[in-house]
């Protein structure tokens, strides 16, 4: 009988082992969809941090691997469409903007109905994320949109007014015909005769220099990478405050096909993606107010008694929200109590406690 030496065994083993079937690595498309153009920031991190981030994750253990398939600015839906794109499935993954749709997620607009609260973003990002996993009324209002929640996100460290005209104060805008999107035209409640001309971040430019508006509500970043120096060299520094305004969602239908670990994988990369963003929006706030007022542009501090006054005179919006949840069975006053709750534990106490009548 032949005896097998330990090199032959070896030798047996290792060929052995490299017959067996190699586990096949599996490629999942994914169709990302948004109506912004890629300019924008948070479609631009998508692209560079989000995508990027959850195709390393995966390679650490290389069971699947993502197909991406970018759309953006307009070239599958415009910039309302995201959330019902998503939901009839025309992307896999989006980037909603939920400022759009406040009777289908009424819950999404507690940042909004909260102004002169905070001007952090992050500290915004994280209040409202927090609310969303803690109180089932968020994510409820997406799943019956066809859609899995993943994570909010706040772009903006504050909303001000940029005018087309010379403003030295609040009084000014008396009159004024302000460009906005969704609750933030509530806010003009609190100045006389001012009107809110309903609009999108790439309608204002040209809603400005027709005379459709006499200002925008916008923020800094914003004005810097859609010029609107150009057609309203005044900024109004009013530190409206922070507000969520982008959420990431996945198609039901998609996410039911997805293998556990790039569901985990998907819901772990969002969270970072809310914080990378809100950072982003801190960082690159100071650099471009000084861009706008490089090309051009004056801006002008409201007092912090202005400031006090505006907000006292704007109708109690928060209380409203509050109590078209608390209708629908939902904790409404909790979630508002909670969400100024948490902002305050992170150092921010607003200029009216909204909480009170």
């Amino acid at each position: 009988m032949r005896k097998l030496t330990r090199r032959t065994l070896m030798g047996v083993a290792i060929a052995t082992m490299t017959a067996l079937p190699v586990a096949a690595q599996e490629t999942i498309s994914a169709v990302v969809i948004d109506g912004y153009p890629d300019r924008a920031l948070w479609v631009k991190e998508f692209t560079n941090f989000f995508i990027p981030e959850v195709d390393r994750r995966l390679a650490e253990n290389g069971n699947y691997v993502m197909d991406w398939q970018e759309n953006y600015g307009g070239s599958i839906v415009k910039p309302r469409g995201v959330l019902e794109g998503i939901q009839l499935g025309l992307g896999d993954i989006g980037i909603v903007t939920t400022i759009f749709h406040s009777s289908k997620l009424p819950s999404q607009g507690l940042s909004a109905v909260t102004p002169f609260v905070s001007s952090d973003a992050r500290a915004v990002a994280k209040a409202i994320d927090e609310i969303a996993r803690e109180y089932p009324a968020m994510q409820n209002e997406f799943a019956a949109q066809n859609q899995v929640y993943l994570a909010t996100g706040v772009v903006l460290n504050s909303y001000q007014l940029f005018s087309t005209k010379e403003v030295a104060g609040i009084d000014d805008l008396v009159g004024f015909k302000v460009a906005g999107a969704g609750m933030n035209l509530r806010y003009l409640e609190g100045i006389q005769d001012a009107a809110g001309v309903r609009g999108g971040l790439t309608d204002f430019y040209n809603m400005m220099q027709t005379g459709l508006a006499d200002a925008g509500m916008l923020w800094p970043e914003a004005a810097a990478t859609f010029k609107i120096s150009e057609v309203a060299p005044y900024m109004l520094r009013a530190d409206l405050g922070a507000v969520n305004s982008k959420t990431v969602t996945v198609n039901q239908d998609y996410w039911n096909t997805l293998p556990d670990e790039v569901k985990e994988v998907l819901q772990a990369v969002a969270i970072d993606y809310r914080d990378h963003l809100a950072g982003l929006a801190m960082d690159r706030a100071a650099a471009a107010e000084e861009a706008y007022v490089a090309a051009g542009g004056t801006i002008v501090e409201v007092s912090a008694e202005d400031r006090a006054a505006w907000a006292a005179a704007i109708p109690n919006i928060a209380q409203e929200w509050a109590a078209t949840l608390n209708e629908k069975g939902e904790p409404g006053t909790e979630m508002l109590a909670s969400y100024l709750s948490k902002l305050e534990a992170a150092g921010f106490v607003g200029v009216r406690d909204w909480t009170q009548p």
